[in-house]
């Protein structure tokens, strides 16, 4: 892997299927699996095979269709979860078990009840036994975030040389700082023998809206793999989601960071997510959300019809959306009228767009947004007192 290659480790499937209300059958499942291939993801993280036989099942028969990326399977640092995995995995051109067990304190304590350590030792074991049945072996120090960076490193270091080949750092609750986090990958790449061995990893959960703005601060420290999911869908607040950091990513190219992800299929597969999981996007989404490009106020809408990038960073078609919107509001100039007018037909002189711009803000007033159908009617008035060449 080249060191400006970010892979990117989509786990929609499986963290993103947590989200209460949900659920995929696995039919739905292969059908996001075959996009996110298409997609160009480098990791596909099929579920956690043996939660129940519906997903042992799912990961298998994904396994057998995905072509490009490597699918992964999650497990706990227990032996059975493990060796149903591989289970599962099977039929996988490439293959990969994902497991870990929690590094803090708390998690030590209060869901362990155990020591350093044990952990220490139950990790060890994990990966031991996970690389008896494939070469590639991701682990996970389930929340890093909150863990002592002394201590986090040397679990990164026992897992190391157990044979781990990805190490992922989550931020489970989404409580890090992007300084914190960046500090964190940063402190792991400096004092972990054997860390140039493997591909250090980014789990960020959204907790406080600061997903994407970690998981970014994790590769310019050194990390050189995002796990992430299709709209940020996940538990709780979510995680950080594939379509923001992939964009951040191309946007600033001064980083000198890059993925593999074709972005012109990112709008569609967050639709086909979306309707498959029954789970909306809001509106002021950032790539994704139907305000994304979308233009309401009178001065934005001027900028953007004399020159895109006046208030937009991006192309829409990069992303895979056709164009920028130019909403009608009570906000919008007679620059946008002209521009919506035009669209449908109407070629406008100055008098006829000042007669038409009168009608319409009495119009707009009244109506939260004016569609083209409002447009046609307001034409027919200002037919009435002015000749309008139509195109």
């Amino acid at each position: 892997m080249q060191d400006n290659q970010v892979q990117i480790f989509d786990t929609t499937l499986r963290d993103g299927e947590q989200v209460p209300g949900c659920k995929l059958d696995t039919s739905q499942k292969l059908v996001i699996a075959e996009r996110l291939d298409l997609l160009g993801v480098n990791v596909i993280e099929a579920g956690f095979p043996v939660s129940s036989p519906g997903d042992f099942t799912s990961v298998s028969e994904i396994s057998k269709i995905v072509k490009n990326a490597t699918v992964c399977g999650l497990t706990r640092a227990v032996e059975n979860d493990i060796k149903v995995a591989a289970a599962a995995l099977k039929y996988a051109k490439f293959p990969r078990i994902h497991t870990g067990i929690g590094t803090s304190d708390s998690h030590i304590k209060f869901k362990f009840n155990s020591t350093r350590e044990q952990v220490i030792e139950r990790a060890i074991k994990a990966v031991s036994y996970s690389k008896s049945f494939v070469e590639d072996v991701e682990f996970y120090a389930e929340d890093a975030g909150r863990t002592d960076n002394a201590f986090l490193a040397k679990v990164c270091e026992a897992v190391i040389k157990a044979g781990a080949t990805v190490l992922n750092i989550p931020d489970t609750t989404g409580y890090c700082l992007p300084e914190e986090y960046g500090a964190k990958i940063k402190y792991l790449r400096e004092n972990v023998k054997g860390i140039e061995k493997v591909i250090l990893s980014c789990h960020c959960h959204n907790d406080l809206g600061m997903a994407t703005a970690n998981s970014i601060a994790g590769v310019i420290n050194g990390a050189r793999q995002i796990e992430c999911t299709i709209n940020g869908i996940g538990e709780r607040a979510g995680n950080t989601a594939l379509e923001e950091v992939v964009m951040v990513l191309k946007q600033h190219p001064y980083l000198n960071l890059s993925t593999s992800v074709n972005t012109k299929l990112l709008y569609d597969t967050s639709i086909l997510v979306r309707e498959s999981m029954g789970m909306p996007v809001q509106p002021n989404k950032a790539i994704v959300g139907a305000n994304a490009f979308a233009h309401s106020s009178g001065i934005h809408q001027d900028g953007v019809i004399k020159n895109r990038e006046t208030y937009e960073i991006m192309d829409p078609e990069d992303v895979g959306v056709t164009e920028s919107a130019i909403v009608l509001t009570a906000r919008s100039g007679r620059a946008a009228l002209a521009y919506r007018a035009k669209k449908i037909g109407y070629e406008l002189t100055k008098v006829q767009l000042d007669i038409a711009y009168n009608a319409f803000l009495i119009i707009a007033d009244k109506q939260k947004e004016v569609r083209d159908e409002g447009i046609h009617g307001i034409m027919k008035e200002v037919d009435k007192v002015s000749k309008i060449a139509v195109t």
